[in-house]
């Protein structure tokens, strides 16, 4: 599969793909700048494929663990309809474009794949 070399595209794809998940981006940026351009590219992307940003904010303190080491600037929590939505997306020569920007603007990404099992928004 294509994409970032930090995807873990097939352990994603073993993963039973029977409903939305939401991806949870947490970033250590370098360059604000560069990642406002990476999200106007990738915006367009995500909605395409059904997706949608449910939630964005800076993140303050490490409540709880390493204050150093868990430190993330900002956080990002990104609705997909399937687990494949999201790997089609970023195996997409578009989104390959997109991600040079990422590159340049986060120190450290990383991106949890969960799968709802609760909410109060229902």
């Amino acid at each position: 599969m294509g994409g970032p070399k930090e995807v873990n595209a097939e352990l994603l794809a073993a993963l039973p793909d029977s409903g939305p998940v939401v991806m949870v981006n947490m970033l250590r940026l370098r360059d604000r700048a560069a990642y406002k351009r990476y999200s106007e590219l990738t915006m367009p992307l995500i909605k395409a494929r059904g997706g949608t940003v449910i939630w964005a904010g800076d993140g303050e303190a490490v409540a709880y663990g390493d204050a150093a080491g868990d430190r993330w600037d900002y956080v990002v929590l990104v609705r997909y309809p399937s687990r494949a939505a999201f790997l089609d997306m970023v195996a997409s020569p578009e989104y390959a474009a997109a991600n040079a920007h990422r590159e340049q603007a986060v120190e450290k990404h990383a991106i949890l794949a969960s799968r709802e099992t609760y909410s109060k928004l229902k």
